[in-house]
């Protein structure tokens, strides 16, 4: 089989395909590009096992039929170095040898048999949503950040999503802190959930996030979904069991709320941190009338920092500790210039939410968990 494409636009969905692909893979297959040609497309794909993710590209030329898995590193690795050229790429059917060439150039690679590549799931009794390429990718940029790694409960380390006849929904929680993101512009008339895994999320995030006019087409099961857009399919495997009730620990009634800049807040929290406990990154807030205090130390090593801002508060005079590196995460993952902190107790979660937000479709709160403050 033969074909020739653009370098470039090899070398981009082979990039795309490329973070599919395992670091210690249990297969050695798996380290590789299946590449199947028919008389008309060249489809590529990758897999880990937990993912699979394919592309389709129209060759400028095809000669005869195929398939072979290519190694990708050694193949992604020849491919950066070209300039924008034609590359023929020729395969013999019998040995699997692999020829590239590019102008005076000519490359050779051995390419394996393609039988032991993982097939893909059949997925029976699905449900179906079509979302905005750009409201998904947003949805999990808002939250991935916020994913845990407990093994006890894997299902804390995905992103929930459900759908109902009001809006979109996405959740991430660690325990720690917690993001729900909204959009009440989705919305479908049957309500229906999954728990997607981090991995699947952060690279549909990348590829989704510029391709603004397209829609998603999402079908899944109890077991799998698959995602098609453009020239692309992605199929995972979907985390199993019973998300936590995320609505329960929100607090409704929080009567302490302050009003503050946003990027003023977040570079103050950053040079005070620097000298908070390198064990719990505590920084305290003293919120005072119109003015907040905060305040770090690290008592081992006699590090001490106090920064005093303007901000606009209505409630009771306060106390309360919250890990610095989860509120600068926070803080960093809004657009919005002002941000509100809403605050029941020094002992009850904090809730941020954006002040100026310019989509009234999005929906954007964010809880931290406090810290116990030192003595």
């Amino acid at each position: 089989m033969k074909f020739i494409v653009s370098s470039l636009k090899l070398l981009k969905n082979l990039q795309a395909l490329s973070g599919v692909i395992g670091t210690k893979n249990t297969l050695p297959i798996l380290d590789d590009f299946l590449f199947q040609l028919t008389e008309n497309e060249l489809k590529i794909t990758t897999s880990d096992l937990d993912v699979t993710m394919s592309v389709s590209m129209v060759p400028d030329m095809v000669e005869g039929t195929g398939e072979v898995t290519i190694p990708a590193r050694l193949l992604l690795e020849i491919m950066k170095n070209f300039p924008d050229v034609p590359i023929t790429i020729n395969v013999d059917n019998n040995t699997l040898a692999v020829e590239l060439i590019a102008g005076e150039g000519r490359y050779k690679l051995a390419g394996h048999k393609s039988d032991e590549f993982p097939q893909l799931p059949v997925m029976a009794d699905t449900s179906v949503w079509e979302i905005p390429a750009d409201v998904l990718a947003r949805g999990f940029e808002k939250t991935v950040f916020a994913t845990g790694v407990d093994e006890i409960r894997p299902i804390m380390s995905g992103v929930f999503m459900e759908m109902t006849e009001n809006y979109l929904t996405f959740v991430a929680t660690d325990a720690h802190k917690l993001v729900r993101y909204r959009r009440m512009d989705v919305k479908s008339d049957v309500v229906a959930s999954f728990i997607m895994p981090k991995k699947p999320i952060n690279q549909l995030k990348n590829i989704l996030t510029g391709l603004a006019d397209e829609l998603v087409r999402i079908e899944f099961n109890k077991t799998n979904a698959s995602f098609v857009f453009g020239d692309y399919v992605l199929i995972c495997r979907l985390l199993e069991g019973r998300y936590p009730n995320y609505e329960a620990v929100i607090p409704k009634n929080n009567p302490n709320q302050l009003t503050i800049d946003r990027q003023t807040f977040l570079s103050a929290i950053r040079r005070v941190a620097v000298f908070s406990s390198k064990a719990t990154h505590q920084v305290r807030f003293r919120i005072t009338g119109q003015e907040i205090m905060l305040t770090a130390e690290d008592i081992d090593f006699y590090n001490e920092a106090k920064e005093r801002l303007a901000c606009s508060y209505m409630g009771d005079d306060m106390e309360i500790g919250f890990n610095s590196r989860f509120f600068q995460e926070m803080l960093g993952n809004f657009d919005s210039n002002e941000v509100k902190l809403e605050m029941s107790a020094p002992n009850r979660a904090g809730i941020l939410t954006p002040v100026d937000n310019e989509n009234e479709a999005e929906d954007l709160l964010m809880l931290l968990m406090p810290v116990m403050l030192n003595a």
